[in-house]
C-alpha cells in the first residue's frame, strides 16, 4: 500500500526518495515493484480500500470492521472480516470514541409498576408490537440536557423523542406523545420501560391506557431488562458529532434532530437488521 502512494503521487511535487524515507521503504524496492506484476490479492485490496474509506466517512464519527463489513456485503462485495480489519488498521481508520455516561433512573417510590412482560424479548420483526423508553443525559456548557426516547422494538427506529432541561414527567409524556402521533397504534403493542417515578407516574400510565397499550416494565435494578435502548444511547453518545460540548439545550436538540431524523432512523446500519437502517428494514417488512 505504500508503494502503490508513492506511485500516485510521484509525478507531483513530492520526491520518490523522500517519500520512500518518510514512509520507511527502501527506494530499491520501491523501483523493484513498479517492474513486478501485483499479485491478485494485492489487487482486490486496492479495490477494497476506497470502499471502506467511503463507508467510513459516512458515519459522524467514523464506524467499525463490522459495520463496514456488513455495509461491503449489502453491496454485494464478498470479503471477511479480518481483511478489512487489516485494511482498516493499515489505513488508520479508527472510530472516535466518547466516555459512557451514568443511568438517570430513580426506582424508590411508592407507585405501582407493571410485570415485565417483553422479558429481554428483543427480537425484530412487524412494527408496533413492542416499544422500548428510557431516557439519559447530556452535558452541555449551561447545564444537563436530558434525552427521552421511544424505540420501536420491531425495527429498532427511534418512533418518539424528546429534549429538555429537566428530567421531569413532561420530558418522557412528550416523547411518547411523538410516538403515538407518528405510529397510530391500533392495539396489541406491548410498552417497556424501567422503574422510573417518571414511567410510573399516573399522567404516564393513564395515556398507555387511553390508547389500549399495555405496559412492561423491567426487574429493579438490572438495565439488562432495557439493553436495546441503553445500547441506543451508548451509540449515539459515542457517534455525536460534535467534538466539544454543546453550548445549551437547544444547541443539543438541534445536533440530536440531526443524528436520530437524518442519520440513525434513515441511514445508520444496524446488525440486528441485517445491517440495514430501521427505516430500510420497516419498508421490507411492512
Amino acid at each position: 500500500m505504500k508503494f502503490a502512494f508513492i506511485a500516485k503521487n510521484a509525478s507531483k511535487q513530492l520526491d520518490v526518495v523522500f517519500m520512500c524515507r518518510m514512509l520507511d521503504v527502501s527506494t530499491s524496492g520501491y523501483y523493484a515493484s513498479r517492474t513486478r506484476r501485483i499479485s491478485q490479492r494485492q489487487r482486490e485490496d486496492l479495490e477494497l480500500v476506497p470502499l471502506i474509506h467511503a463507508e467510513f466517512r459516512s458515519h459522524p464519527r467514523g464506524c467499525g470492521s463490522r459495520m463496514v463489513l456488513g455495509a461491503l456485503r449489502h453491496r454485494g462485495v464478498a470479503t471477511s472480516r479480518k481483511r478489512v480489519c487489516r485494511l482498516m488498521a493499515e489505513e488508520k481508520l479508527r472510530p472516535r470514541l466518547k466516555r459512557r455516561f451514568i443511568r438517570t433512573t430513580h426506582s424508590d417510590h411508592d407507585r405501582q409498576v407493571a410485570k415485565n412482560i417483553v422479558n429481554r424479548n428483543f427480537s425484530v420483526g412487524k412494527p408496533n408490537t413492542a416499544w422500548a423508553s428510557d431516557f439519559t443525559y447530556i452535558h452541555t456548557k449551561s447545564g444537563w440536557a436530558y434525552l427521552a426516547v421511544v424505540l420501536d422494538l420491531g425495527s429498532r427506529k427511534v418512533v418518539g423523542w424528546s429534549v429538555d432541561s429537566t428530567m421531569e414527567e413532561r420530558l418522557v409524556l412528550r416523547a411518547l406523545d411523538q410516538a403515538l402521533r407518528e405510529r397510530r397504534p391500533q392495539g396489541n403493542l406491548v410498552h417497556h420501560s424501567d422503574r422510573g417515578v417518571q414511567y410510573a407516574s399516573n399522567a404516564y400510565q393513564k395515556r398507555l391506557a387511553q390508547h389500549g397499550i399495555v405496559c412492561s416494565m423491567s426487574r429493579k435494578g438490572n438495565c439488562w431488562d432495557n439493553a436495546c435502548v441503553e445500547s441506543f444511547f451508548s451509540t449515539l453518545k459515542r457517534e455525536l458529532p460534535n467534538d466539544h460540548v454543546f453550548q445549551d439545550v437547544a444547541d443539543a436538540e438541534r445536533t440530536l434532530f440531526k443524528y436520530i431524523e437524518g442519520y440513525y432512523n434513515t441511514r445508520r446500519p444496524h446488525s440486528a437488521l441485517e445491517y440495514r437502517a430501521p427505516a430500510a428494514h420497516e419498508r421490507l417488512v411492512t
